[in-house]
């Protein structure tokens, strides 16, 4: 029995189980009771050691991150930890992998239970903040990487934003795979959802089809689940299927490397017989064979960034900024053009 099975018993979300442990204010008294007796009921007890914690350490900065182990974010982790230490501070890493849609529970309820000054939060679905999203928090946020583009102007002094221009960047790539004759292009997401930054790649890809007067095609729509395996398998089912297709335009390297083996071990040729194209500019595109053409994007620029941002937030230095980065399509062996 955890924290999160205690909101799922409640119908409530893990960041309001943890105010009501905490003895917050911010708790309809109607709720607040149903959770205590759930938690009486369930023998359920709080993790005393990080509350003491919590409450004695006031100098910890977090870092919340969508897919701790994705190659995409180890780099900008590794920057933000230097700069942290070197700030005097401490930085907490917390991952989080749950793919249920909205994130903004988990950054509060990180936020809260380990008393943050500041947190960064990579990657992840924001979908709904409003004006009252991070209302009792008053400490600085930087949302980076995640799909902030799309969110009311009206929140934009609650949090900070650092990323691209996710739409653009993914039109960029299938105009790119269509100026050099590919008509029947395949796009590779991450997950079911198309929530956050798959749903805004997916629009970009589908406005240059669009523009192009190309046909969309739901089965030309994958599900590669962000990892090598998941691309993989899924190339390897969909390739058998459609002989026809030319080109696979995976929204992230880790993808496009498990499509080209897949493409490798059906007997095609990357480069030649079919062109295969990444997102992110990760060294492993620039290290396989074929070289993968792929989006590049500014990772270190963009994890500099954040956190210099966040400590001159903590100073009162700078107000909150929306700041989003160009992007460039690298260019490799890994896509050819068909007559």
């Amino acid at each position: 029995m955890n924290i999160k099975d205690i909101a799922k018993m409640a119908g409530v979300g893990v960041s309001t189980v943890s105010r009501v442990i905490n003895n917050h204010p911010d708790v309809k008294d109607e709720t607040r009771e149903k959770v205590k007796r759930i938690i009486k009921e369930s023998n359920y007890i709080p993790n005393d050691s990080a509350r003491i914690l919590k409450k004695n350490n006031n100098n910890n900065i977090g870092v919340l991150v969508k897919g701790v182990f994705n190659p995409f974010f180890s780099e900008m982790i590794s920057i933000i930890s230097n700069r942290v230490g070197e700030a005097g501070y401490t930085m907490i890493l917390q991952q989080n992998d749950f793919n249920d849609g909205e994130d903004s529970d988990r950054l509060i309820s990180f936020a809260k239970e380990k008393r943050l000054q500041a947190l960064i939060c990579l990657g992840g679905n924001f979908n709904h903040i409003n004006e009252d999203t991070f209302k009792f928090l008053n400490i600085p946020i930087i949302l980076t990487s995640v799909n902030t583009l799309y969110m009311d102007k009206a929140n934009e002094n609650q949090f900070s934003s650092i990323g691209i221009d996710n739409k653009k960047a993914a039109r960029d790539m299938t105009e790119y795979l269509i100026n050099r004759g590919h008509k029947n292009i395949a796009i590779m997401l991450g997950d079911k959802e198309h929530d956050g930054i798959s749903s805004q790649r997916l629009e970009g890809y589908k406005e240059a089809m669009k523009m192009s007067s190309l046909k969309i095609e739901e089965k030309n729509i994958l599900i590669g689940e962000y990892t090598f395996d998941g691309a993989y398998k899924e190339t390897k089912r969909f390739l058998k299927e459609n002989k026809d297709i030319t080109a696979i335009f995976a929204i992230s390297d880790t993808m496009a490397v498990g499509a080209s083996k897949a493409a490798l071990d059906l007997g095609l040729e990357v480069g030649k017989d079919i062109s295969i194209s990444g997102f992110d500019g990760m060294d492993i595109a620039k290290y396989y064979n074929p070289g993968i053409t792929t989006v590049k994007q500014p990772n270190k620029d963009m994890a500099t960034n954040s956190i210099d941002l966040l400590l001159a937030l903590l100073t009162k230095k700078e107000n909150h900024k929306h700041i989003v980065f160009g992007t460039k399509i690298i260019e490799r062996e890994s896509c050819t053009s068909v007559k």
